[in-house]
């Protein structure tokens, strides 16, 4: 290249430099005008242009707060600690720590284990006990599986990630539940043990007037794999209000699932419709029992819980074959789902409260044996899971846990359609991230690892097997920072019912 081609070069990249400069301060200007002319935001208005820079890094506050700026314990919902031990256990790497705890063990409700002297010896423990679920069905359900999958529809999580939960599942040897959004080729595609999911809009098992068809709950509950079916009363993220699922979410194959129209804001009712108190919610249990032969219970969130008594006494009157196969305890604090931040922060209790209350007032109307009680809720780690045991639960199940051993980095994105680990998207963009026969091998490696661990504690407190743990094994921190035990705190029903005697007499 000669001298004169080298100018001809330079000039052409300086004319080409000058008239990209002059769209940029035109941009620059046209967004002062807008901004200066604007009356919506004072910000903008009183600080053209650079104002919209505040917008932006809060935008990405979202997603760098966690790796820059917050500490171990500190974020919410899932700290990093919390978050680091699922991404180890789902990724089948070492997940011990050193150099002693960084867990604050002072604050009020904070949970401790009371170790034996003499810990149960490796060859002295025994597998988890098999539980019957639904002994009054036509095919009752039984299951070894602690911890288990919950509620997540598919619309709410993508293809790839029900796939790589139900073949986890399937290897795991837990059950995963469909969620209110319709039982999907995907959930039975991995060969896991399903929970079908009855909410409120009834998708999947729908009539066209939104009413309960039998002819699908048949046709759902002829899958040998559909195992159980919930009626969902309510659920952690939003008591008292139903599903909500962006029209952009809505695809062909999920309004085919659900039932409803393509591209269309899928809302649920707020409640059943056709449930008005505890007698017609026992005639629902017993319907869905009937038509499909499988056990059946009802997901709820506790508030209110006079109800419960109500149910309970008819019950009695009904006879014990007319009682839910199992009752699903959701926290207040739980719930991967999008709602109003009113319901999320302030509607319900949280499970801490919520479960041992459910177990007493079964306890007090004999009616443990009977209906089998599944915890739900933020209970991601073995200690929380354990903790749920100590208090009464047949069962764990968890939502948020198994998505972070999808991968998921708590990046709040899930009611947007643009979660960038690909399980809360439909967009193939970012699907294409989430390989559902790598994320499989995750989901069972954490939940053998979470069952594992929950066996280290129960064994550790003395015991063969976590589901013989109780509320002896486990004390609460209280004011003052001096733990008490669990069982004094909630003591058994039975306890409280002779008090109750002697005081009388």
């Amino acid at each position: 290249m000669d001298l004169s081609q080298i100018n001809s070069f330079i000039q052409v990249l300086s004319g080409l430099f000058i008239f990209v400069t002059g769209l940029f301060v035109v941009a620059i200007a046209v967004i002062f005008v807008i901004d200066i002319t604007q009356t919506k935001q004072a910000i903008r208005r009183n600080f053209p242009v650079i104002g919209r820079l505040r917008y932006w890094f809060e935008h990405l506050g979202e997603f760098f707060r966690q790796y820059f700026f917050a500490m171990d314990r500190e974020e919410m919902p899932f700290n990093r600690a919390e978050r680091s031990w699922v991404y180890r256990a789902a990724k089948g790497v070492d997940t011990t720590v050193a150099f002693g705890s960084s867990r604050d063990l002072r604050p009020v409700g904070s949970v401790l284990f009371v170790n034996c002297p003499y810990p149960t010896l490796d060859e002295d423990a025994t597998p988890a006990s098999d539980v019957e679920i639904g002994p009054y069905a036509r095919t009752p359900y039984t299951t070894d599986s602690i911890f288990n999958i919950s509620g997540m529809s598919f619309g709410a999580i993508s293809k790839p990630a029900v796939l790589a939960l139900s073949n986890g599942a399937r290897k795991a040897g837990i059950w995963m539940n469909t969620g209110e959004g319709g039982l999907s080729p995907y959930h039975l595609e991995g060969g896991a043990d399903i929970v079908f999911q009855i909410g409120t809009a009834k998708y999947g098992v729908r009539t066209e007037d939104g009413g309960l068809s039998d002819d699908k709950l048949a046709e759902v509950a002829a899958h040998e794999k559909v195992r159980m079916f919930e009626i969902k009363l309510a659920q952690g993220a939003k008591p008292g209000k139903g599903g909500i699922l962006p029209g952009g979410k809505v695809t062909a194959e999920i309004a085919a699932t659900r039932g409803i129209p393509l591209g269309s804001d899928s809302i649920s009712p707020n409640r059943h419709t056709d449930i008005n108190n505890e007698s017609e919610l026992l005639d629902s249990i017993a319907h869905v029992r009937e038509v499909t032969g499988k056990p059946v219970g009802f997901k709820t969130v506790i508030g209110a819980y006079g109800w419960l008594e109500r149910l309970f006494v008819e019950i009695h009157r009904r006879g014990i074959d007319s009682a839910p196969d199992f009752i699903t305890v959701d926290s207040a604090d739980g719930g991967t789902g999008a709602a109003p931040m009113s319901l999320i922060d302030y509607m319900g209790l949280p499970v801490k409260e919520s479960l041992p209350l459910v177990v007493d007032l079964l306890d007090k109307h004999s009616l443990r044996d009977r209906i089998k009680v599944i915890a739900s809720g933020k209970l991601a780690s073995p200690a929380e899971a354990a903790w749920a045991l100590c208090a009464g639960a047949d069962f764990i199940v968890s939502a948020r846990g198994f998505m972070f051993g999808l991968g998921c980095i708590q990046a709040l994105q899930c009611n947007k359609n643009t979660c960038p680990t690909g399980i809360t998207t439909h967009k193939k963009r970012l699907q294409k991230g989430l390989d559902p026969i790598d994320k499989a091998e995750r989901v069972y490696r954490y939940a053998k690892q979470m069952h594992y661990e929950i066996g280290v504690i129960a064994h550790s407190c003395g015991v063969r097997e976590p589901r013989r743990l109780n509320r002896m094994h486990c004390r609460i921190v209280t004011e003052g920072a001096r733990s008490r035990p669990l069982d004094e705190i909630y003591p058994p029903a039975k306890t409280v019912i002779d008090q109750n005697i002697a005081l009388s007499a």
